[in-house]
Parts: C-alpha cells; sequence; structure tokens
C-alpha cells in the first residue's frame, strides 16, 4: 500500500503545515526572505521621486564648471597688497608653497584688472564678469574654499566625486540616489561639455563608482542635436521598436535572476527604456526654436564667442523646467581656464564665452519663478596663485578659492570667508569641498552623514566622514 503523501502547492504552504520547532524557524526565514524580495522588486525602479530627509530649499542643481581653475584674485577677490608688492617675493612667513609648477619662488603679480563693489551688498567684481556682477544680490561668494588635489585629474574628481581618487560616485548621482527623478521621460542627472576638449577624468567624474550604473549623468551635445540617433529609422517604426524592447526586457529578466548584483544589465535595461521614451519628449526639450530671440540674444545665442556655452545654458533651463535633477556643464572642457601663461589673455577669452550666459542664465531662472528652488553653482576645481609662473601665468592654487552660489535656499548678497592679504590661504570662514558638498545636499533636503550606500561592508557617503553644513549663507 502506497503512504499518503501530502502535496502542498507552495514553500509557504508546506511551512505553515510543519508547526513549531524547525518549521517555524524556515518559515520564518522564508518570510524575511520573501519581504526581502518584495523590497527588491519595489527597488527594481531605482529613479522613482524619493522623499528628502527634511524640508528641501532647492529641488535641482545646476552646477557650472569653468574647468581649469578660474583665478578669484583676478575675478571675485581684490588684494590691494598684491598690488602694492607686485614684483616682490612672496613674504618668508607664508613658508614653501607646493605647487604642481613649482614650490611657489615666483614673484608676486597683481592683478590687471579693474575691480569694482556691485549690489546693495557690495560684492566684488572685476571688469571681467560685468554680467554677473548685475547679479551681486543674487550670490552668495564662498572665497575661502580649499582642496587637497594639486593637479587637474585629482582636483576634478574631488570637486565632482569628494575624492582626489577615481571611482567613486559623483555628486549628480547621489543627488540622484537620493532623490530620484521627477521626469520618467528625461535623465535625471544630464551633463553637457563645451569648448571642444575632453573633460579630465573623463566619463568618470559624472559617474556612478560603486553604485548601480542607472545613477550616472547622460552626456548630452549642444547644438541642434543634443542627443545622437533619437529618431527612430522609418523603416523600423514606433510599434516595432516597442515591441524590440518588450522583448529586450523580458530577455535581461531571465538572465538578471540568476546575477542579481549586475547593475550594469539593469541600467542597460533601463536605458533602452529611458531611451525610447526619450524619443517621444526630448526633441521638444531641447528645441531651441521654441524660444524668443530676445531670449536667444539675451543668452549670446547671437555672438560666436557666447553662442556655444548660451546653448547649453538655456538647454539647462529648459531641462531644469522639465523635471532634471542635476544638469552640469563643464566650460572650457579639457582645462581651458589653466593660465599657466599669459593670464591676461587666458582669462579675457574665458571669461568673454562664460560671462554673459551665466548671467542671463540667473536672470531667466529669476523671473521664471525658478531661481528659488533651484541651486546654482559657478566656480572651478580650484583658483590660481597670486605668484607668477614664468612671467605672466598664475600656477593652481587649492589652498583658497572663490565660488559662486545663487538660489536654491542660499542667502542673495552674502559674502563669506576670507582669504589672506594676498590670496594665497583661506584664513576666515574656510570651506572644504566636504563642507561644500554636504551644503548643496543639506539645501536639497539631504542629510550628507544619512544618505549611505553600503558598500564592501561599509556604508559610503558622498563626504566620507567629514564634511559640516555652511548655515550661514542658508537663508
Amino acid at each position: 500500500m502506497t503512504p499518503h503523501v501530502p502535496r502542498y502547492t507552495t514553500r509557504r504552504e508546506f511551512l505553515q503545515r510543519c508547526g513549531n520547532g524547525f518549521g517555524a524557524l524556515a518559515f520564518a526565514a522564508l518570510l524575511a526572505e520573501e519581504n526581502r524580495a518584495a523590497e527588491t522588486k519595489v527597488e527594481i525602479d531605482p529613479l522613482a521621486p524619493k522623499k528628502p530627509h527634511f524640508e528641501p530649499k532647492a529641488k535641482r542643481v545646476i552646477f557650472l564648471f569653468m574647468e581649469g581653475g578660474p583665478s578669484h584674485v583676478d575675478l571675485t577677490d581684490p588684494k590691494p597688497e598684491l598690488t602694492r608688492r607686485h614684483g616682490q617675493p612672496l613674504p618668508a612667513s607664508f613658508g614653501k608653497v607646493i605647487t604642481p609648477m613649482g614650490t611657489g619662488g615666483n614673484n608676486l603679480l597683481a592683478s590687471k584688472r579693474k575691480f569694482a563693489k556691485y549690489g546693495q551688498c557690495g560684492m566684488d567684481f572685476s571688469d571681467w564678469l560685468p554680467h554677473m556682477a548685475q547679479c551681486a544680490d543674487d550670490f552668495t561668494l564662498l572665497r575661502a574654499c580649499w582642496a587637497d588635489g594639486l593637479n587637474h585629474v585629482g582636483s576634478v574628481s574631488q570637486m565632482n566625486t569628494g575624492s582626489v581618487l577615481a571611482g567613486r560616485p559623483s555628486l549628480g548621482a547621489w543627488a540622484l540616489y537620493g532623490l530620484g527623478s521627477e521626469n520618467r521621460n528625461l535623465p535625471g542627472f544630464v551633463v553637457f561639455t563645451e569648448g571642444g576638449g575632453q573633460v579630465f577624468g573623463g566619463a568618470r567624474v559624472w559617474g556612478t563608482g560603486f553604485m548601480p550604473a542607472t545613477y550616472q549623468g547622460t552626456l548630452f551635445r549642444g547644438g541642434k542635436s543634443p542627443v545622437l540617433n533619437l529618431d527612430t529609422p522609418a523603416e523600423v517604426g514606433d510599434q516595432r521598436q516597442k515591441n524590440k524592447l518588450e522583448l529586450i526586457s523580458e530577455l535581461n529578466s531571465l538572465h538578471r535572476r540568476e546575477r542579481t548584483g549586475d547593475t550594469q544589465l539593469d541600467a542597460r535595461q533601463a536605458a533602452y527604456e529611458l531611451a525610447f521614451r526619450m524619443q517621444a519628449h526630448a526633441p521638444e526639450a531641447v528645441d531651441l526654436s521654441q524660444e524668443t530671440e530676445k531670449t536667444k540674444e539675451a543668452y549670446g545665442l547671437n555672438r560666436k564667442e557666447t553662442m556655444e556655452y548660451g546653448i547649453r545654458c538655456l538647454l539647462a533651463r529648459r531641462l531644469i523646467e522639465r523635471g532634471v535633477r542635476f544638469v552640469q556643464i563643464y566650460c572650457g572642457a579639457g582645462s581651458q581656464w589653466d593660465a599657466h601663461a599669459d593670464i591676461e589673455s587666458n582669462h579675457s577669452r574665458m571669461c568673454l564665452r562664460a560671462d554673459q550666459p551665466t548671467a542671463a542664465l540667473i536672470r531667466d531662472l529669476k523671473q521664471r519663478g525658478l531661481l528659488n528652488d533651484t541651486l546654482v553653482i559657478w566656480g572651478g576645481e580650484f583658483g590660481r596663485t597670486p605668484m607668477t609662473e614664468g612671467t605672466s601665468g598664475r600656477d593652481h592654487n587649492p589652498y583658497g578659492f572663490s565660488m559662486l552660489l545663487a538660489g536654491g535656499g542660499v542667502k542673495g548678497g552674502c559674502i563669506y570667508g576670507a582669504t589672506d592679504e594676498f590670496g594665497l590661504y583661506g584664513v576666515e570662514g574656510r570651506v572644504h569641498v566636504h563642507d561644500l558638498h554636504a551644503t548643496i545636499l543639506h539645501l536639497l533636503g539631504l542629510d550628507h552623514t544619512r544618505l549611505t550606500f553600503r558598500h564592501n561592508g561599509k556604508d559610503e557617503r558622498l563626504t566620507d566622514v567629514k564634511g559640516k553644513v555652511i548655515h550661514d549663507i542658508i537663508a
């Protein structure tokens, strides 16, 4: 006689009938496993909007990155003592200053620029930035920023990822990871390069490091076709394209079942799906023909010197209007602000390129009611020395330099911190890159100590184990 063997349709039913002891233990483990699976299922959509840790002042960020290192002592931090001591050696009391091209032994170099105070706040700007000067009361000026890197690769990496060593998630990736995307038909993090060069560090400085690749920046171009291959070929058609993506999704899902840790596959599938949605929505987002001639003129699209950067600034405004969380523009990609020789020629050219479109962006956001909750950041990876390199250039200066912030909950017309009498070191209100990042995340409603990602048994964060929020600049 064949003994009766109970039949169970699921593991859950089997374990429920096992009673106490081992069965109860196994049942509890199964429930935990199913709960984890449910949580994982929710996380399949990693770009879904997420609640911030607290009420944010900024919903989005536009980072205008002047790659190569703009000279604060020629732009926003006038030094009369530097002018008086032009040609003299740096006083011995400053000690040996380590710079990439030597040990700071050259003589002091006075700025040839004319400075004036602008706005009700009396913020200093040189005649290289006449348009941005008119926005003085919208800016917070950080005058004593400092960083750890001496060269471009490490410093660009730190300003973007928090570390001079490559391989960590970028600021934009952290913002997207913490808050998700407001528009599922456009990337949540968009990057533009400008100037024809390659950004030092390449795509790693807008990448995700150890995070899922889904959060990385999407590179757009300028001109009439910011996104390559966006249009579906006529011989394919929308329905065929949709069917193709559905099949790819099914195959990827089968593949993923045995490879749950393959974030590259998740990112690739999400990219396919986003690209399909972008075919319907991105053309309108990047169509500058919808803008008035007055707006185009304000951004400098009618001038050769400002057209390329102006297009990207105008596209940035259009993208954040449509829910893109983080937009970054590398002005002078390939370290074109790097004035080791003839700073007058270099910065005259670069400021002419960047000044008018930057000011137009600030004014445009303001008149549209977007500046209040859009944080705009302007600056590079470091500043430049008050001593000469050669006869007319300046070397890298990570010891004390300026950054400008506007909108997004910062105080307008605020001047924070100070450098020494020559502009070499920050001496009051010093702001390290970690402090800047902590403050940016805070304005987005994120506590930098709580925004963590588990990696190799450690809760990693953008600011490592450092960083403090600069509350004095927050409105």
